[in-house]
């Protein structure tokens, strides 16, 4: 039976404090998957039950995989903090595994060493783009821990510095700068 090969591996990626409440939670599904018009009209009560459902199963149980409503589970827990990675049936745990540690790897550099609630709604942007530079859509992007923490933080460069001088003659040189390049690009077309 062949297998249902896919990059769409990760379905939801969620965060909960110890008392089982929303921190951030990310779901994905694949752009062509099934078509389902009610889809949209009971989305967070049924995200909601899901994640209830999911904490109650995986409260204060020494455990890193589960098989929870036909879905992989992978996820780990921290003092006041549980993080979640969830798949289809048919998807690699050792890849599902691997991809939450490359995500707490992350979050581990970029927090400071302190996965916890606070720190979490503290950096909540840092965190939110430490998941969505370890999966978009559903597709894992990256697992390494330094590579997604560097993303998260380090700015983005170029390799063009722009001095921009408002005075008149800066302006002047810009106006001529301007001037010499359209004159070029009209010889070059004749």
């Amino acid at each position: 039976m062949p297998a249902n090969i896919s990059l769409y591996t990760v379905n939801s990626i969620i965060f909960l404090d110890n008392d089982g409440k929303r921190l951030l939670a990310k779901y994905y599904k694949p752009p062509h998957g099934e078509a389902d018009p009610d889809s949209l009209a009971g989305q967070d009560k049924k995200q909601a039950t899901f994640e209830a459902n999911l904490f109650q199963k995986t409260q204060k149980v020494n455990g890193d995989i589960i098989l929870f409503e036909n879905q992989i589970v992978v996820y780990k827990e921290y003092s006041d903090v549980i993080i979640y990675l969830t798949g289809g049936l048919n998807e690699n745990e050792a890849l599902l595994y691997t991809t939450l540690q490359g995500l707490i790897g992350a979050l581990d550099i970029v927090l400071k060493s302190s996965i916890d609630k606070k720190s979490i709604q503290e950096n909540y942007d840092m965190v939110s783009l430490a998941v969505d530079e370890t999966a978009d859509d559903g597709i894992i992007l990256e697992t390494d821990p330094a590579v997604i923490a560097s993303r998260v933080t380090k700015a983005p460069t170029d390799d063009v510095n722009i001095k921009i001088d408002l005075s008149e003659k800066g302006l002047f040189n810009a106006f001529q700068f301007a001037k010499s390049k359209v004159s070029e690009r009209l010889q070059q077309g004749f």
